[in-house]
């Protein structure tokens, strides 16, 4: 691997994992009790992941796929299946965080962990046992790192995922949502899906900025794409209008079975579903 690597203890049984882009945070509970040894592991396996992706990255960043190109690992063929079920005008590369971040939380929990999280950059993967549940924070404004609400997600399923996308986040949108966070049944859905969502809030106007994404990356898998560099402030009218294109692309998802729920903001105002206000808390 050309890639350096290197792992971490942190506080509460947590393992830093770090391999050249990829940086993951791995926590693992039996019952109550911290799992850092089967985390240490963990981070092993996530390197082992990301090597693989990196081998089809060639294929995986090339757009208008179907699932006969896919190659035979099936790693890449889950990164393919999320975006075209979300949206085919997206790459692969689109789903790549959550799709570790799913890799990883599975081999952790089909080892008997009772309750697993695994954040890869945002992109969150987690496992939950009987009467588990995991809060996460949730980022308004991805300029900015402090969470002023949180989400609760229960034992009724074992796998959920979380990723948000936007403005100033660690991939590049098309739209002008300052933070779509999005859940769903698997982290790497839900990548795609805010990536989807949060293009989905593009708008005209004149605070708008947008260049093509090969002069902010030029290992970008969408290099003649025009992504949006500056947006905002905007009035009442315009934040509603991207709201509403944001939300009509949720909407569709969530209809579809893809995805569970959505939070977005656009220049502070928010819209969100009725599956993540019955479960949000205020943080003080």
């Amino acid at each position: 691997m050309g890639y350096e690597t290197n792992i971490q203890s942190l506080d509460k049984g947590q393992i830093l994992a770090e391999c050249g882009p990829m940086r993951l945070i791995i926590a693992a509970w039996q019952g109550q009790v911290s799992q850092r040894e089967s985390c240490v592991l963990a981070a092993k396996e996530a390197f082992s992941l990301f090597e693989r992706v990196a081998g089809f990255r060639g294929i995986l960043s090339r757009g208008h796929h179907d699932l006969a190109d896919a190659p035979g690992d099936s790693l890449a063929k889950k990164m393919m299946a999320s975006v075209l079920a979300v949206d085919n005008k997206l790459t692969p590369m689109a789903a790549v965080a959550g799709t570790i971040a799913d890799g990883v939380a599975d081999f952790l929990f089909n080892r008997g962990m009772t309750k697993v999280i695994v954040n890869n950059g945002g992109d969150i993967s987690i496992r939950t046992g009987s009467d588990q549940s995991v809060n996460i924070g949730i980022r308004p404004d991805l300029i900015n790192s402090s969470m002023t609400e949180m989400i609760t997600l229960g034992d009724e399923r074992s796998s959920w995922g979380v990723a948000t996308s936007g403005l100033e986040g660690r991939s590049l949108t098309t739209g002008v949502a300052s933070a779509a966070t999005i859940i769903s049944g698997t982290a790497s859905l839900a990548d795609a899906a805010a990536t989807a969502i949060a293009n989905a809030s593009f708008i005209e106007d004149n605070s708008v900025i947008q260049k093509p994404a090969k002069a902010l990356d030029p290992q970008t898998d969408i290099p003649k794409i025009l992504v949006t560099t500056q947006a905002g402030p905007f009035s009442e009218e315009k934040k509603d209008l991207a709201l509403s294109g944001a939300m009509e692309k949720a909407t569709a998802l969530i209809n579809k079975g893809l995805i569970f729920g959505a939070y977005i903001v656009v220049d502070g105002k928010v819209r969100m579903t009725d599956f993540v206000r019955h479960r949000l808390t205020k943080l003080a």
